[in-house]
């Protein structure tokens, strides 16, 4: 698998524009569940914002089956997650503290694709037969 090249950028928290370039991750596996990742001074320091999704596209059932079943707590110990923008895909954002050291950022975010991975691996695995189920109440 090729490596993935992302490019941090720095958030102004006021205009929601990107302003500089701050560093490059160079991630090696799981890339593909990145949806955004920037960077934003905030009151308790500079934060890296990691919004992550499913990779693929999911039908209107999957969508609040994934909801229901996907437990945010794979994520204790590695970062906060805050509530992400509504999207076609289920997103949720993981946010962890900048560091300027670029080997400690891509460690941290590489533990947090990897705990995604297996929870979201483990949620299609779980709702593989329940389309009648969440099908039956709309």
């Amino acid at each position: 698998m090729e490596d993935t090249i992302i490019v941090i950028m720095l958030k102004n928290k006021n205009t929601g524009f990107l302003e500089k370039e701050l560093a490059s991750l160079d991630i090696t596996e799981n890339a593909d569940y990145i949806v955004n990742i920037f960077a934003a001074d905030e009151e308790e320091g500079r934060k890296l914002h990691i919004k992550l999704s499913t990779k693929k596209d999911v039908a209107d059932w999957e969508y609040s089956a994934i909801y229901d079943y996907y437990d945010t707590d794979c994520f204790n110990g590695l970062g906060q997650v805050i509530d992400a923008d509504d999207d076609y895909n289920p997103v949720w954002e993981v946010v962890i503290d900048y560091d300027d050291d670029i080997a400690v950022l891509e460690e941290k975010t590489a533990e947090i694709l990897a705990a995604h991975k297996k929870e979201i691996e483990d949620v299609f695995e779980t709702i593989k037969d329940k389309e009648s189920e969440y099908k039956d109440g709309e």
